[in-house]
């Protein structure tokens, strides 16, 4: 059984850094392609950014370019997200998610496993 777990969510000041870190367990991710989306209140969920797990390809949203790295560590089944110069919009709950192959060529639909969720909120 796959499971993803978020930590790393709290509370920040504009302009400080968080590190999300995504722990994944139950399968053999290594040709999978994570993402971590975003969810703010009243609004659709969003994909942030993404990448394979090899992290050789990256994509991200246009709001968080040169802000935001994606990451993966293959050895620990890890996917992270270092969010640096945070702004009271980035304020949501950051989820993870996993999408095994076959997968298609759009980076925000289709993930078939999803963590519960980690808060984060920044301050102005």
């Amino acid at each position: 059984q796959v499971q993803l777990t978020e930590s790393g969510g709290g509370l920040v000041q504009a302009g400080g850094s968080l590190r999300l870190s995504c722990a994944a367990s139950g399968r053999t991710f290594s040709n999978c392609r994570a993402g971590w989306f975003r969810q703010a209140p009243g609004k659709e969920r969003e994909l942030v950014a993404g990448t394979d797990w090899s992290g050789r390809i990256t994509t991200y949203a246009d709001s968080v370019k040169g802000r935001f790295t994606i990451s993966t560590h293959n050895a620990q089944t890890t996917v992270y997200l270092q969010m640096n110069s945070l702004k009271p919009e980035d304020t949501a709950v950051y989820y993870c998610a996993v999408d095994s192959p076959p997968y298609g060529s759009k980076w925000d639909i289709g993930y078939d496993y999803w963590g519960q969720g980690t808060q984060v909120t920044v301050s102005s």
